[in-house]
């Protein structure tokens, strides 16, 4: 089972992540007077920014992106860091600061998104050459204490407010619930990195390490893809 889920890791992937999308844009009549339509549009951003970076698999001598074999662009490091590692977690900041009420709190994530964007790209720019091969631990821990930031404050906000008793049907409360579990396993990744690094003509990985990473990440995308689903389809639009 496990061997057939790695197999075809890439396409089960992409399938939840189109599933969330489709339904988000299905339902979208339901939600387009909400919050919740941002995200529904986000989830269709990275769908199509996934597909781009799947671009490496034909990075090959006998494909039609050959002439890459050797460039910075080989690989997809410095495309995954731009939409994900960091595009990602400004839109959450953006997304939080249309759901959360309280003035305090949405001035907590503008000046931590703010202060985290302005050191990505600074960092970067120190890291030029890198920026093409590797992922950056530093800017992986650093979003994943924004996100995780972000859901904490979400959630005290539940518990202070009349919503306590009807949570599970808030459409808010999955999504922040998704991403901080998500973020919270993938994060310590990052770690490892240099059990899984790449240059331009030089590769080092362990296999061992490689196999439970894509493990870990498909697991928690199959488990935060479906529960974006399940919302869509349970939860009732707030108006926010």
């Amino acid at each position: 089972m496990i061997d057939f889920l790695l197999e075809y890791y890439r396409t089960i992937t992409f399938s939840v992540e189109i599933l969330a999308a489709v339904t988000g844009l299905l339902l979208y009549k339901k939600y387009k007077c909400t919050a919740a339509k941002y995200f529904i549009w986000f989830l269709v951003i990275v769908t199509i920014f996934d597909t781009i970076g799947a671009y490496t698999k034909y990075v090959r001598p006998d494909q039609f992106l050959s002439f890459l074999i050797g460039t910075k662009f080989e690989k997809n490091h410095w495309w995954v860091t731009m939409y994900w590692k960091i595009g990602a977690i400004m839109f959450y900041v953006f997304y939080f600061n249309q759901i959360l009420k309280t003035p305090l709190f949405k001035n907590i994530i503008k000046y931590a998104g703010t202060f985290f964007f302005m050191f990505s790209i600074i960092y970067i720019g120190f890291h030029w050459d890198a920026f093409f091969y590797q992922f950056f631990s530093i800017i992986s821990v650093l979003g994943a204490a924004v996100i995780l930031m972000c859901a904490v404050l979400y959630f005290i906000e539940i518990l202070n407010s009349d919503n306590l008793l009807t949570f599970y049907k808030s459409i808010n409360f999955y999504i922040s619930a998704a991403i901080f579990i998500w973020w919270l396993i993938i994060t310590p990744l990052s770690f490892y990195s240099a059990y899984y690094t790449y240059e331009v003509g030089k590769n080092f990985f362990d296999l061992d390490f490689v196999f439970l990473r894509k493990q870990i990440y498909l697991f928690t995308n199959i488990f935060m893809y479906l529960t974006f689903t399940f919302a869509f389809i349970w939860c009732r639009p707030e108006n926010d």
